[in-house]
């Protein structure tokens, strides 16, 4: 599949209904690092994370008719709530499937975005499968969080965006879920500009594409609890993204829950902005890999800024 022409298609197709995101160079980890550190802030985009590049891109390239039907997703809760966004733009209906540990403020700004939200299974993997089902046994089209070239070229328009923000750039450093955002961004940079190095970055807790890349194969872990709600639980036997990850990221790096802890207070007290779990995993791995990035242009992906209230008052 050729993602970067991918890329390019979605970001002509999506362009009225995303917002392109700063690129805001921070003195604080460029001191930290000894790097040039900058952030890409898609805590900013609307519905406050990334996720509505793909959603978009997805629900753009389905017929009037698909999408009076129904439109089915899972989702832990920022792919919810950018479905649940895109289906107004659209004038789509549809369902939105999530965990029954998923967070109550994502769930309720999925709610809010006007979508209809059912509760399923404990593990993302498990609600992803649910949702599939439920699309093909009601006629309804299944929208996955990760697993589609469509989304992929979606949430890839990061990096079309990056090209022209920052030159030359030496390393992004990504959050690793499923697999969709990171096989977007590497998948335009590796035909754009190979020397770009692109690390995904997981929490030590919820691991899966980490380790199903090693195996050589998608393997069923358990996850255990994590901030890094966004990138926790696992990944859908056979998605095309571990083929994406396998033969596209240059690294991985996994950071311990203290470590998105400590990030997360860190980036909040000292960029003066919330950010959630997932975009504080790559800050962490950024920190992480310092010895390495001395002199370089480094990016930062942060991811979403969907934080609850609960989870503010645990970690400041």
């Amino acid at each position: 599949m050729d993602i970067a022409a991918e890329v390019i298609a979605a970001e002509r197709a999506i362009r009225p209904y995303v917002r392109e995101t700063y690129l805001e160079y921070s003195p604080f980890y460029s001191r930290m690092t000894g790097a040039q550190v900058y952030c890409k802030l898609e805590n900013l985009q609307y519905t406050g994370s990334f996720k509505l590049r793909g959603a978009m891109n997805k629900l753009l390239s389905l017929t009037a008719e698909e999408r009076r039907q129904g439109v089915v997703t899972a989702s832990t809760g920022n792919h919810g709530a950018a479905f649940a966004y895109g289906l107004g733009m659209v004038k789509g209906s549809g369902v939105v499937f999530v965990p029954e540990n998923a967070s109550p403020t994502k769930v309720a700004a999925i709610e809010r975005l006007g979508a209809e939200v059912r509760h399923f299974g404990l593990d993302s993997g498990e609600t992803e499968a649910h949702a599939r089902r439920y699309a093909a046994e009601n006629r309804m089209t299944h929208l996955p969080p990760y697993n589609d070239i469509n989304v992929i070229g979606g949430q890839g328009t990061i990096a079309f965006e990056l090209k022209r923000q920052l030159e030359p750039i030496d390393a992004i450093f990504v959050a690793l879920g499923g697999g969709g955002m990171i096989s977007g961004i590497a998948g335009f940079f590796k035909a754009e500009n190979p020397a770009v190095q692109i690390f995904g970055c997981s929490p030590e807790n919820s691991q899966v594409m980490i380790q199903s890349v090693k195996a050589g194969r998608i393997l069923d872990l358990p996850s255990l609890p994590t901030l890094s709600d966004g990138t926790a639980g696992g990944v859908e036997p056979g998605s095309i993204t571990l083929e994406f990850c396998r033969d596209l990221v240059d690294g991985f790096i996994t950071v311990s829950e203290e470590e998105i802890k400590d990030s997360l207070r860190e980036f909040i007290n000292n960029q003066h902005m919330l950010i959630e779990g997932s975009a504080a995993v790559a800050v962490a791995a950024c920190k992480k890999r310092a010895g390495d990035l001395a002199g370089k242009n480094v990016v930062v992906v942060i991811c979403g800024g969907n934080i609850s209230a609960a989870t503010l008052k645990e970690i400041l």
